[in-house]
């Protein structure tokens, strides 16, 4: 009898820790991610990649997902690329090679097109953080771009600071092929529109933490209007020593810096009065947006930024694309399955409203635009701008 009681508590136990140990052994899809972790846009990179960690801990506390009857944990794996798209691809492969990863995200389109080279032969999904229009015009199947293209704030950011302040503008954005591709784009249609562009010097923002001299040099040239831009930080140390050199402008700023993370910075809202930007997140009244906000604060300083909330959601339809596909390791099952992701995914993950993705890859959002008048951030909507 001792005996048999023995052999029960036995069986018992290792039934207890079969089970323990087949709830504990979910098996684990590894994300990839490679952006700027350190130096001037460490900021911005910690952002983007602080929006994947957010959902994929919210999905692994619920127990995870099911795929095709299989139980699945999300592990990101984030690699510093020091904004450099040659350490892009360097990272790119080795999340490949070492980590598995199906799925690997970038918050910069040097980055994006370095993947690009070699994504769709050594099979892995490229989720691109850029607005550059040519990263999903290349015809790349294997490439989704989160973002809306920043193409369409052009007409509008020129309208909004031109009618306001006048047409001669300074060029003081940053150097990185990003600002590049903005440069090569807003120029053009400033000049279009009747406006001048009386001095080019573009900074370094992701080295220097002093930008006196530059921004004296555009000053010199009297603009009324200085055209910046690049992570949010150092935007914001050009634009307040513009504002102590005296400058009483308007500013563009690109879509890579955001206006409450400038403020941050420059001095306050009082000191970017005048700018066009995109609308800072705690300024959307979506409810995923309010929600996401509200999240952030409970665990985070700082500011909840659009390229968290975008990636957060970008996450969770990452998962629900893998579960329509029926697969974690298919990139070209989960890119096609996509569209019908978008449904799956509830209202409070995402922030934008975003419903539609393009048949190149591009998800679609409308875009608005934030004017700083009097102190306070006024939302315009870009269809009321057209050229």
């Amino acid at each position: 009898m001792k005996l048999t009681r023995t052999f029960r508590r036995l069986a018992v136990a290792s039934a207890v820790a079969l089970a323990l140990g087949g709830a504990a052994q979910a098996d684990e899809v590894t994300i990839g991610f490679t952006g700027p972790l350190s130096g001037g846009a460490a900021l911005y990179g910690e952002n983007t990649v602080e929006g994947l960690r957010m959902a994929a801990n919210e999905i692994n506390e619920a127990g995870g997902f099911d795929v095709d009857g299989e139980n699945y944990t999300i592990k990101i794996e984030a690699l510093d690329d020091k904004y450099s798209p040659s350490q892009a691809a360097v990272n790119g492969k080795r999340l490949v090679q070492q980590y598995k990863a199906p799925v690997i995200f970038t918050p910069h389109s040097g980055g994006t097109f370095a993947l690009q080279a070699f994504n769709e032969r050594d099979g892995f999904l490229v989720m691109s953080y850029t607005s550059v229009p040519a990263v999903t015009a290349k015809g790349n199947k294997l490439t989704v771009k989160i973002p809306p293209n920043f193409t369409d704030y052009l007409v509008p950011f020129a309208k909004i600071t031109m009618d306001r302040f006048g047409k001669n503008m300074a060029v003081a954005n940053a150097t990185h092929d990003y600002a590049k591709y903005w440069t090569k784009e807003f120029v053009p249609v400033w000049r279009k529109m009747g406006g001048e562009v009386v001095a080019t010097n573009p900074m370094d923002y992701n080295k220097s933490a002093d930008y006196y001299t530059g921004v004296s040099k555009v000053l010199a040239e009297k603009p009324d209007v200085m055209f910046v831009g690049g992570a949010s930080e150092p935007t914001g140390l050009v634009v307040r020593q513009a504002r102590e050199l005296g400058f009483k402008g308007g500013f563009v700023i690109m879509d890579q810096a955001k206006i409450d993370e400038v403020a941050k910075v420059s001095g306050g809202l009082e000191s970017l009065e005048g700018s066009v930007g995109v609308v800072p997140l705690a300024n959307y009244n979506t409810p995923g947006a309010e929600r996401f906000v509200k999240l952030w604060k409970e665990k985070h300083d700082g500011v909840a930024t659009s390229e968290t909330a975008y990636h957060y959601f970008a996450m969770y339809l990452l998962m629900h694309a893998m579960q329509e596909a029926g697969s974690v390791d298919d990139p070209a099952a989960i890119r096609a399955a996509i569209p019908e992701a978008l449904k799956d995914v509830d209202a409070k993950h995402n922030p934008y409203d975003v419903t539609a993705i393009t048949d190149d890859g591009n998800l679609g959002a409308e875009p608005q635009i934030a004017e700083v008048k009097d102190g306070k951030v006024v939302i315009r909507e870009t269809r009321d701008y057209k050229e």
